[in-house]
């Protein structure tokens, strides 16, 4: 074929491929019955019914975000055959960063001794780990020098809990999930995703102390506003609505039909916005990977964490359609659609 004659349709496809995934807990476990006897309320039956968290993991007083994320990310690197001297990008997915700023991909590059790799973090809360794989996939597709990227999706939210809330405070944990993108041809890797915002309900629940608009004064902490704040109510579909929107909107963009989608990795901190997205697509709800039970809700982390476990496990194998969902504080979400390699 002459050059001339070559077009973007003769050309191969080049997307990423996830090809080695990690994920690190804390060692402090927290059962649910540490909120009863801290609060003197059943919080445990709510938890267990209606959240599917049995337990979950806490930092350390000396752990930052950082350090969550380098026994993750070591763990990838191993699971892909290569190295931090290797890694040429690192883009870390958090909204509980070491610092407000420099980024944490800087402090993790140090850590890590990548000194190859350019840096940066991105906030799209929950959403983040998924909205940085879709970055981290462009990366691969528009230049052929990003080999090796990593990629992270990383919570320390309990050092930002209000205690004075136990209704909040008994869901969340940390965590961190890391994966290494490579580039790939072909029908694998990553097929297709989405983003969607709706800013409306950007003053619903978030951290909205620290930042410009409320800097950090005596007043600002003695208001305890620094601290997570579920601070309006969001409707109760409104995660089920839009998660089996964005399944079917990649469903239709791939050309595949739901039954080909052999698991689901959604966002974790409710069981049964989870159950009702996968009765919307007319599929079983065995088909979502849940890891709730054992770390509570991991924000960025939990679906590269729940990843890792079912990769770990067996769960998914070469070949297999998997989708991703995340969502979080903003209104932000992300889709991705995989064929697993």
């Amino acid at each position: 074929m002459k050059d001339s004659q070559v077009t973007a349709a003769t050309l191969p496809r080049v997307t990423a491929k996830i090809a080695g995934i990690g994920m690190y807990a804390p060692e402090k476990i927290v059962p649910n019955s540490y909120f009863n006897e801290r609060y003197g309320v059943d919080v445990d039956t709510f938890l267990r019914e209606k959240r599917n968290i049995f337990e979950r993991r806490f930092m350390a007083e000396d752990q930052a975000t950082s350090d969550l994320i380098v026994p993750a990310a070591r763990r990838a690197m191993e699971k892909a055959g290569i190295t931090a001297k290797d890694l040429d990008l690192i883009i870390v997915a958090t909204d509980t960063p070491d610092y407000l700023s420099p980024s944490t991909a800087s402090v993790v590059q140090h850590k890590l001794e990548a000194r190859h790799a350019g840096t940066f973090d991105i906030n799209a809360a929950c959403a983040g780990f998924v909205t940085a794989l879709d970055i981290g996939t462009k990366y691969i597709q528009a230049d052929d020098r990003y080999r090796n990227i990593l990629v992270v999706g990383a919570y320390g939210m309990t050092k930002f809990l209000n205690w004075d809330d136990y209704k909040i405070a008994s869901l969340f944990a940390d965590g961190a999930g890391a994966a290494i993108l490579q580039p790939t041809s072909g029908d694998e890797g990553v097929l297709a995703t989405q983003l969607f915002s709706d800013g409306q309900y950007h003053d619903s629940m978030g951290i909205y102390g620290g930042g410009t608009f409320r800097p950090v004064t005596r007043e600002v902490v003695d208001a305890k506003r620094h601290l997570l704040d579920f601070a309006k109510k969001i409707p109760l579909d409104l995660n089920s609505t839009h998660w089996s929107g964005l399944v079917r909107t990649l469903l239709d963009r791939t050309g595949r039909p739901a039954s080909e989608v052999k698991k689901y990795f959604i966002t974790q901190i409710n069981i049964g916005s989870i159950h009702e997205t996968l009765d919307k697509l007319g599929v079983s709800r065995e088909l979502a990977h849940n890891i709730m039970d054992r770390y509570g809700y991991t924000g960025s982390a939990c679906i590269p964490m729940a990843l890792a476990d079912a990769a770990e496990k067996g769960a998914i194998a070469k070949g297999d359609l998997i989708m991703l969902v995340g969502s979080g504080g903003g209104l932000a979400m992300a889709a991705a659609a995989i064929r697993w390699s």
